[in-house]
């Protein structure tokens, strides 16, 4: 998989190339990121890329040709043959964009190559939403001086789910937000029995050595060796975690009937607790 990054910061992706998971994926092969400076694409001498809004306004906007030349040399053909003919995508990193979850992350692991446009000042020229990008994402409901921030979580997002890249597979399936299904969630049920995938929801609360530090002790039931109950336990608590503090993420999540019973005893333990005084 490929990664091609606009910018007009290139210096800005020194340091989160080069660590972790990233920069093993690079060193193995599994995965190519380049940084291009969107400025090579200007054509005066002051190598401008950008300019003042029409109908006024605070600030500059980026202007669309150097963006649609780079885009264009870089895919060696118009973007939206490229889209066309294999797996690629051209997003435009926007806090006017779609908000980037999970899925999304998994949608784009399955693509060849991604180009991200990393905007800047005041925004964007809308004609590169409208005309050359595939995508318009936002990281969140803030807004960032430009999308160099958002365009190294997208890259470290997707990458860690590319086959090959975690030192275990079923990791990515175990952890906030991920929902495994068909035959994915069946081998990772055989090969994980005392594990519970969020299946959309919040991960579970993690312990590990000292069994007691500063007179907190780690769960009884996550030492009793017994897999179902370890299995169950995990499974109440990360619903109890995403009850507390991600509550709307439990609408659209995969919930079973074991889940409904959990919850309900969530909410009664929850009521008990307020109507004893304090």
């Amino acid at each position: 998989m490929r990664f091609d990054i606009l910018t007009i910061f290139p210096e800005f992706f020194r340091g989160p190339l080069d660590y972790g998971i990233l920069r093993r994926a690079r060193q193995a092969g599994r995965v190519q990121v380049e940084v291009h400076d969107l400025r090579r694409w200007a054509r005066d001498r002051h190598r401008t890329v950008d300019d003042r809004p029409f109908g006024g306004g605070e600030g500059m906007v980026l202007k669309p040709e150097p963006i649609f030349e780079a885009v264009e040399e870089l895919l060696g053909v118009v973007p939206q043959q490229a889209v066309g003919s294999s797996r690629t995508a051209v997003i435009l990193l926007s806090a006017a964009g779609r908000l980037f979850r999970q899925p999304e992350a998994q949608r784009l692991a399955a693509f060849e190559r991604v180009v991200l446009i990393c905007g800047r000042y005041e925004g964007v020229d809308e004609r590169v939403a409208e005309h050359l990008a595939t995508d318009e994402i936002s990281v969140g409901d803030f807004v960032l001086s430009g999308g160099e921030l958002p365009a190294a979580l997208l890259v470290d997002a997707v990458v860690r789910l590319l086959p090959g890249v975690l030192g275990n597979e079923a990791s990515r399936w175990f952890e906030s937000f991920s929902a495994p299904s068909g035959a994915a969630a069946a081998t990772l049920t055989e090969q994980t029995a005392f594990s519970a995938a969020p299946g959309g929801i919040l991960d579970c609360p993690h312990y590990t050595r000292p069994q007691e530090f500063r007179g907190w002790t780690v769960p009884e039931v996550l030492v009793s060796g017994h897999h179902e109950q370890i299995r169950r336990w995990r499974r109440k608590m990360a619903l109890a975690k995403t009850l507390r503090n991600r509550p709307e993420l439990l609408a659209a999540a995969t919930l079973s009937e074991e889940d409904h019973a959990l919850l309900e005893e969530l909410r009664a333990e929850a009521a008990k607790a307020h109507a004893q005084p304090s």
